[in-house]
């Protein structure tokens, strides 16, 4: 038997960055795939980031993670999404080359001290008896450990299903994980059945561009991460078509062959990724639907058809896509998919992403029940910087919902039930105008470096920002004359104001821009456009930022009221049986994370804080 602090079983997104955490905090640590081709293998879609997975990679990347850094190495176009509706949703989304991408997080992994890269189905995870877990493959291989973070993402059990068809396998025909759910349960865990789906991936040169509307990257973009100077070029469009009247018909006439109706498949699916057989029925009152032609790699002729997976036969997708405009002659080189696994209820785990029945036992990804490569990242990045914590007795490390994207996604897995695949939206974070993607660096590079994660080199471009910020906002209590101003009004067609003006006066005036005071008033010329970005966003929202602040400071005053781990709220008169069930399933930590559980009412909340007061005087 081999000894190691840590085992990552799951070399998905999650499982990478549990995996590099964890031996980037000097932890022995080893990480387990079927095939060695899985790892960091982006399964579905070619992108990283997008609307609130933009901003998670960012944090990610501030943390001290690697998905951002990665991304920014395989890129084929940067785009950002929402420019027109504010900053508070403005989001980042990459067109990347996946298998650059696999690539790139593979060399990562196997030049990382502390780290073994090993082949191998791990089919059982059991207590050690003399404490730890004892970990044992497919080959009859065991490894001891003192930690275990689960990782399987979508290779759990997995079927794939075209048809009447059904493959066990995990996505693209990898080898997936027979025999490790029945330890899961074995373990005591109760375990759900998802689903998710993929498109078709068709051939280029059989593709009429013409009838598409061209997308290309947008010039001047940022990288993901910090330790990125500058992202090359655009290297491949991607393009918007549509389904058409025909599409419809199709499915239509063939909606008994489904899978997804006729009950060829059990899991859930997501609700906001819906198949496009399923989109069709669900909104029948739409004559078309939007998709997107994305490459897949800089060198292969593969197109992505986002927005028309499918689990149709295989004969009937080749009719739906030859009925999209564009694809009237496509080829298709891989059929679309649904595919099925098996998760857990994440409401087992703490905040830490740790069993709070089994101690060192983490999981982390679409085990866990959620859908997507930036919340898999972010979960497995929280659950290998724990599990360093956990072994060597230190205090948890936790992220809130007023931080961080990750802290909103945590606390809603483990504090609310998921009965379909949960996936993170700008619209469940209900502080997102102070959790923007342009300011990740600002609100937790510090914690990544009280960690251990981050470097000298981030951490020191941290300080210069902040230091450069200072500077730049000393300006904003510069006041104007009107005669210096009237040539920037008169650009912009605003009337020009009676009297002298400061900077930060002038930077409320939706027209002014940073980008303005540098051409006319020769102002900020000194300080980089991430810093002024930082400058025009606080003074232009000021006031909500302001708004934000003062409910988050009201919301610490209930997380500042921790609950008692032993307390049995079956016994506490008053609160309601819904309520009484799930907190003594949940045990949350404080009275802020009860109020946000699925069945417990401002009405128990009240009853709880009576509770803690009758509590503390006894």
């Amino acid at each position: 038997m081999k000894n190691y602090d840590v085992v990552v079983v799951g070399a998905g997104h999650a499982g990478c960055e549990a995996a590099l955490a964890a031996a980037r905090l000097n932890l022995n640590t080893i990480i387990f795939a079927t095939s060695l081709d899985t790892v960091g293998f982006l399964a579905c879609n070619p992108s990283i980031g997008g609307t609130a997975k933009g901003q998670m990679v960012k944090e990610i990347d501030a943390l001290g993670g690697q998905m951002g850094i990665n991304a920014d190495k395989s890129l084929l176009q940067m785009r950002m999404l929402n420019k027109g509706k504010g900053p508070a949703v403005y989001s980042p989304r990459a067109q990347v080359d996946k298998h650059a991408y696999h690539q790139n997080m593979k060399n990562t992994l196997e030049a990382t001290t502390n780290l073994t890269v090993r082949q191998g189905e791990v089919v059982s995870v059991v207590v050690g008896e003399n404490g730890g877990y004892v970990v044992q493959t497919a080959v009859g291989l065991t490894y001891s450990a003192k930690a275990v973070i689960l990782c399987c993402g979508v290779y759990l059990n997995s079927r794939c299903i075209v048809g009447t068809h059904s493959q066990d396998s995990g996505p693209n025909g990898f080898l997936n994980a027979k025999r490790l759910t029945q330890s899961i349960v074995d373990l005591g865990f109760t375990v759900r059945r998802f689903k998710t789906g993929t498109p078709a991936r068709v051939k280029m040169a059989s593709v009429d561009f013409d009838k598409m509307i061209e997308q290309k990257g947008e010039e001047g973009s940022r990288p993901f991460s910090q330790l990125t100077d500058k992202i090359d070029g655009e290297k491949r469009s991607c393009y918007l078509t549509y389904s058409t009247e025909q599409t419809k018909e199709i499915i239509l006439q063939n909606k008994a062959l489904a899978p997804i109706f006729n009950g060829s498949i059990d899991g859930v699916g997501p609700r906001y990724c819906p198949s496009i057989e399923d989109k069709v029925v669900r909104f029948s009152d739409k004559e078309r639907h939007q998709l997107f032609l994305e490459p897949e790699g800089e060198f292969t002729n593969e197109y992505y058809v986002q927005g028309a997976s499918s689990s149709m036969p295989a004969h009937v997708q080749e009719q739906i896509y030859h009925s999209i405009l564009g694809l009237e002659n496509v080829e298709i080189m891989r059929d679309a998919y649904a595919i099925e696994y098996d998760c857990i209820d994440a409401t087992e785990l703490d905040l830490t992403l740790m069993s709070k029945k089994l101690p060192g036992l983490f999981f982390a990804g679409q085990i866990n029940g959620t859908s997507g490569y930036e919340e898999a990242a972010g979960q497995g990045l929280v659950a290998g910087i724990n599990a360093e914590r956990w072994i060597n007795g230190k205090e948890p490390f936790i992220l809130n919902r007023d931080n961080s994207y990750i802290g909103v996604l945590i606390e809603d897995i483990t504090t609310k039930e998921s009965f379909e695949p949960y996936r993170m939206m700008t619209s469940r974070a209900e502080h997102r105008l102070l959790l923007r993607q342009d300011n990740a660096d600002l609100r937790l590079t510090q914690l990544g470096r009280d960690v251990g994660l981050v470097d000298d080199v981030r951490y020191n471009k941290y300080l210069d920002k902040l230091n450069q910020i200072q500077e730049a906002q000393k300006l904003l209590k510069k006041v104007y004359a009107p005669r210096l101003l009237e040539q920037m009004f008169e650009e912009i067609g605003e009337p020009m104001p009676k009297a002298g003006l400061s900077v930060n006066d002038l930077f409320k005036r939706n027209n002014v821009t940073y980008k303005l005071l540098q051409k006319h008033l020769n102002l900020f010329c000194e300080f980089g456009d991430d810093v002024m970005e930082q400058i025009e966003i606080n003074a232009k929202y000021q006031g909500y930022i302001e708004k934000q602040l003062v409910l988050i400071e009201n919301a610490r005053k209930l997380e500042d009221k921790l609950l008692p781990e032993d307390v049995d709220y079956m016994q506490i008169d008053g609160l309601r049986i819904e309520a009484r069930q799930k907190l003594n399933k949940i045990k949350p930590k404080n009275l802020g994370q009860a109020s946000r559980i699925s069945g417990v009412s401002p009405a128990d909340v009240q009853i709880l804080i009576v509770y803690l007061a009758q509590r503390r005087s006894k």
